[in-house]
């Protein structure tokens, strides 16, 4: 049974909800991969990132939240590219701001995923958020 690029990037969510970081993402990267965060309250001018910084940056995330949960809304693929639209949870290992440790964020996510040899070589999201 063949794999689809929609099976890898459901299978990319799991593995973060199960906290996978750092070398344990990889597999799901193609080594040219880069992310674009677009502005969100967490992250006001957005980033980007290439793969090196994006493995560190998913090691850091573990020591700020405890866990985190994608509830997917809706899928589309076409081509080599993936879109979902995604419920996101969090909860925060430490304080974030106005929060405790323990608090939930929320965030309605769009996530587009663009696939080369079986492995997400661009990942742009587009995190909404609910207020905090």
């Amino acid at each position: 049974m063949s794999t689809t690029n929609l099976d890898t990037a459901l299978r990319y969510l799991q593995a973060l909800e199960n906290g996978a970081a750092g070398e344990a993402l990889a597999p799901f990267f193609h080594p040219d991969a880069v992310q674009r965060e677009y502005p969100n309250l967490l992250t006001r001018n957005g980033q980007t990132r290439e793969l090196k910084k994006l493995l560190a940056d998913s090691e850091r995330a573990k020591t700020l939240m405890s866990s985190q949960r994608y509830a997917v809304r809706g899928t589309l693929e076409q081509g080599d590219t993936v879109a979902l639209e995604v419920d996101w949870t969090g909860t925060l290992a430490v304080p974030l701001r106005t929060l405790a440790a323990g608090a939930e964020l929320r965030a309605a996510c769009g996530m587009f995923l663009t696939f080369k040899d079986g492995r997400i070589l661009s990942q742009r999201n587009y995190d909404c958020f609910e207020p905090f």
